[in-house]
């Protein structure tokens, strides 16, 4: 049963740079099956989801051109059909085998049915059951709405009241470039932009709550080829401050527990052994400074979330005549700054 499909193509950003697009294509599926290239979660508490290929009305490519004509035609589309009103219960459908971080989404929902809820929508940059975003469309509170899970605990939602028809198909569009958020409803965008550093990257999923029967179709994903976000943290540093000569990233990873370069500016010294001075300043939750030639040197630790170091990182830039440690310390304090605003944990870091 073809579920899924890749297909490259150029994505326009800043910079023409080449892309990629997922596309879920589910126009073979069988009604009944399981949908692939997923798998069934359950944020919250309740009975577990129920995912299936339905077959459902969909309008034509083309206008009629006669009052006879066919308006409508059926086709695949993913449902989920489960009706435990269990009101903390968000049944999720995540796509398992992909971790997105910048990205463009828009997928069609409809709201079928439901006593207690009548929503559809996606949870994106999900690390887990306990913490994502989510966009979704409620038919019975007829609300718009953006809010984040975090630790399993959710936030205030933001967005608009909207009249949102149930049985009728709506479009969701999801854009995340970096730390900002762009949303949209059937093309219009009714929520201002939002930022938020919490996820840097995660999966995505189709949603619902409660009792809800929703249903979903034509799920496309331009994004990005991910590179490590500690190769995005030295490629930006680079970036924004020019009179820098090189920046490393020392660290660990499963497939090499010894510290090591990470990321660096020269891309050969990626994977060298760390020194002395990277180990000390990792182990102590210290900085060092001094010079190397006509360079100023300054290592500084770099913490995760809960302030604990999880990675040194190597500064160095032009040195001048009568330069103190305490001088290049402080020219590298704002380079680490930059970083450590996007630092979440080290499997932010590394992956």
């Amino acid at each position: 049963m073809k579920q899924c499909r890749w297909m490259s193509l150029a994505l326009l950003c800043s910079a023409l740079c080449i892309g990629a697009e997922r596309i879920v294509d589910i126009s073979d599926a069988q009604p009944g099956a399981v949908p692939s290239c997923f798998r069934s979660a359950l944020a919250g508490t309740g009975k577990p989801a129920e995912w299936r290929i339905v077959l459902d009305d969909v309008p034509t490519a083309l206008e009629p051109l006669t009052p006879q004509a066919q308006k409508s035609i059926k086709v695949p589309v993913i449902a989920q059909i489960s009706t435990d009103p269990t009101d903390e219960r968000f049944p999720l459908l995540i796509l398992d085998d992909e971790v997105f971080g910048d990205f463009t989404l828009t997928v069609k929902v409809k709201t079928v049915s439901g006593s207690k809820e009548q929503m559809a929508g996606v949870a994106f940059r999900l690390q887990d059951e306990r913490n994502f975003y989510v966009l979704r469309i409620s038919s019975l509170g007829n609300t718009f709405r953006f809010y984040k899970v975090f630790d399993g605990v959710r936030d205030n939602p933001i967005g608009p009241e909207v009249q949102i028809a149930s049985n009728v198909w709506h479009e969701i569009y999801i854009q995340c470039e970096g730390n900002r958020i762009r949303t949209k409803l059937n093309g219009e965008e009714l929520i201002p932009e939002l930022t938020d550093n919490s996820f840097a990257q995660g999966k995505i999923a189709l949603w619902t709550k409660s009792d809800s029967v929703s249903y979903f179709r034509d799920l496309r994903i331009s994004f990005k080829p991910r590179e490590p976000l500690a190769e995005t943290l030295v490629r930006e540093a680079m970036q924004r401050f020019p009179k820098l000569l090189a920046v490393k990233i020392f660290s660990t990873t499963p497939a090499k527990p010894d510290l090591h370069v990470i990321a660096s500016s020269d891309k050969q010294d990626i994977g060298r052994p760390a020194g002395k001075y990277e180990r000390e300043c990792l182990s102590g939750n210290t900085a060092f400074a001094g010079k190397a030639g006509d360079r100023a040197v300054v290592t500084m630790p770099l913490h995760d979330r809960n302030g604990d170091p999880i990675a040194a990182v190597r500064i160095e830039m032009k040195s001048f005549p009568g330069q103190t440690d305490a001088n290049a310390v402080g020219r590298a304090t704002p380079v680490i700054k930059l970083m450590q605003g996007r630092v979440q944990s080290l499997q932010d870091l590394i992956q």
